[in-house]
């Protein structure tokens, strides 16, 4: 067998590093050269547009015939063009039903975590954001993990395009900066902002350990502190952390006032998950007595990955649902190849133009994906005293 010495070790991984790389930047390419252009967002018929704000598609018809919004562009043939999410969101000025919080209601911070890495948290965090962003809310996703998987389903190839500035690193070890605003970007979806992540983070860990250590446990409340500074331009910030127990998944725990807790229905996630709900148990415990206390307006359990073609997926599934009750989603994240078809070409299943697989599928993953997410939208809303009548007339309170 052959052994590296340690002076050749570093060597070898820096040239496995740099092929890694070079494959990422391939991938993007090729999927830039998949799409017709920059990214972009497929278009809302005029059906559609009317659902998303609220209003018929005679009372659209109508103000663009008064000029109280701009006519739809329209093909050679006179054919409508599709309606862009910006138009949409315009619409909703115009008829006045952005679905924003009053500025008494708390701004949902959502830290979608579990400690074991594959159970579909990237996915679920994208599709959460860019569902509620279509939806008329003002979202910010924040990558608080260095694998930064949320980020290169942007577009970025993380260690290439973004430098250390363009992230959260410089907020953990500031203690001066008082705003998270300088790494807020905005994105080809309307209404969504982002704060990328890349490697740098991982050095941020180390460095937050060390200092707590020493006795700065006030520095697990930074992250609270920059969603805090940034929180009135957002009515939904949703939080990636890192697949592990460290301080920066402590520091999301102290930021967050909600959790979303992905679990695949197969026996090692469900044992992961045991282990993680009991180490969850005795974080909250250990920080609440350091006067550090972890608030939650409440937490919900999502099956993510599942395939009920599987007789053991099946029961556990069901042994989930009895043992969560409440606390568990009635929607299942199913497994799909529209999902990781999309996910290989940086891309959500929202912004697929057309279905990569077969329209069969593609619709029956927009139906989970929504379904997971129309549930999340309801928990928010129930949060926001102003949405209380709104929700008693839908039958929801």
């Amino acid at each position: 067998m052959l052994m590296l010495s340690s002076v050749q070790l570093p060597d070898v991984v820096a040239e496995l590093y740099n092929r890694s790389l070079d494959v990422l930047m391939s991938l993007r390419e090729r999927a830039a050269a998949q799409r017709s252009g920059p990214k972009s967002l497929p278009r809302f018929s005029i059906s559609a547009a009317a659902d998303l704000v609220g209003r018929t598609s005679a009372a659209i018809r109508e103000a663009e015939k008064e000029g109280r919004l701009p006519s739809n562009e329209r093909t050679t043939s006179g054919r409508r063009i599709g309606y862009t999410l910006k138009q949409v969101n315009e619409m909703r000025a115009a008829f006045g039903t952005k679905p924003w919080r009053d500025p008494e209601d708390p701004v949902a911070v959502i830290a979608v975590q579990n400690f074991k890495g594959g159970v579909g948290k990237s996915t679920i965090s994208v599709h959460l954001a860019q569902h509620l962003a279509t939806k008329g809310y003002r979202v910010c996703l924040i990558d608080c993990d260095s694998q930064a998987s949320t980020t290169s389903l942007f577009g970025y190839v993380p260690d290439l395009d973004l430098e250390e500035s363009d992230t959260l690193y410089p907020f953990f070890r500031e203690e001066e900066m008082s705003s998270l605003a300088y790494a807020v970007k905005a994105t080809h979806w309307d209404g969504l902002f982002l704060i990328p992540a890349n490697l740098r983070l991982y050095a941020a860990e180390y460095e937050l350990a060390a200092r707590v250590s020493r006795g700065q446990p006030l520095l697990l409340d930074r992250l609270a502190q920059g969603i805090a500074s940034i929180s009135d331009s957002f009515d939904v910030i949703v939080l990636d952390p890192p697949p592990a127990l460290g301080t920066i998944s402590l520091s999301v725990m102290r930021a967050a006032n909600a959790l979303m807790i992905p679990t695949p229905p197969t026996v090692m996630d469900f044992a992961s998950t045991t282990s993680f709900l009991a180490m969850l148990y005795e974080t909250v415990s250990t920080l609440n007595e350091n006067g550090l206390p972890v608030a939650l307006n409440w937490i919900k359990m999502v099956a993510s990955r599942a395939d009920e073609q599987k007789s053991m997926q099946r029961e556990i599934l069901g042994l989930m649902r009895n043992l969560y009750g409440d606390s568990m989603l009635r929607s299942v994240l199913r497994d799909s190849a529209e999902i990781d078809n999309a996910t290989a070409r940086l891309m959500s299943v929202y912004e697929l133009e057309q279905p990569v697989t077969s329209r069969e599928t593609h619709n029956r993953a927009l139906t989970h994906l929504n379904g997971v997410n129309n549930e999340i939208e309801v928990e928010i809303r129930k949060t926001w005293p102003s949405h209380a009548e709104r929700l008693a007339r839908e039958g929801i309170l």
